[in-house]
């Protein structure tokens, strides 16, 4: 069951309560002395690398046939950990619109409670382009914010009418 895949997608699950806690707990006695960029840049990494897992674990999955049921469940619960992390300590941060935080984190659960009943039914709702999209901009999104550069909040705002529509597609699919 714990695959490389899975592996990943765990490691991934235990990547986004740290970058969270790089986000929102800047003025920890720990961190007294070190500029808060550093933290950002710190933060910053973890994102990346977490990305990353979160591309190969998919990757490996398919390619080497370790689709596993637990890897079903992992790498979703990933993804939202990540996304949860990373939104909120922005947003805590203010460095994140907490409307566009409240709509991409409803979004997320409202199509996770879908796939839920869909599974409970014995359907399956698949990911699609638009939500791998959403996930490609969240991403992009979340990275820009936490290293503050510019257009950070117009890529927030594309990341929300994709997770939108993406949303909209998820419905769609799993009514058809």
């Amino acid at each position: 069951m714990m695959n490389l895949p899975n592996i990943l997608a765990s490691f991934r699950i235990l990547l986004a309560p740290l970058m969270f806690w790089l986000l929102i707990d800047r003025n920890s006695s720990i961190f007294t002395g070190i500029d808060v960029s550093w933290l950002d840049y710190a933060a910053g990494l973890l994102f990346v690398i977490a990305s990353i897992t979160d591309f190969f674990d998919g990757f490996i999955a398919r390619s080497w046939n370790q689709m596993t049921k637990l890897g079903g469940i992992l790498d979703p619960l990933a993804d939202k950990l990540l996304v949860l992390a990373g939104f909120l300590g922005l947003m805590v941060i203010d460095r994140a619109n907490a409307w566009a935080v409240f709509i991409i984190l409803s979004r997320e659960f409202f199509i996770t409670g879908i796939r839920v009943v869909a599974a409970g039914e014995g359907k399956s709702v698949e990911a699609t382009l638009a939500g791998k999209t959403k996930t490609v901009a969240q991403m992009f999104a979340i990275g820009f914010l936490i290293m503050n550069w510019p257009y950070a909040d117009l890529l927030l705002w594309i990341a929300v009418a994709l997770t939108l529509y993406s949303g909209y597609e998820y419905i769609k699919g799993y009514l058809q």
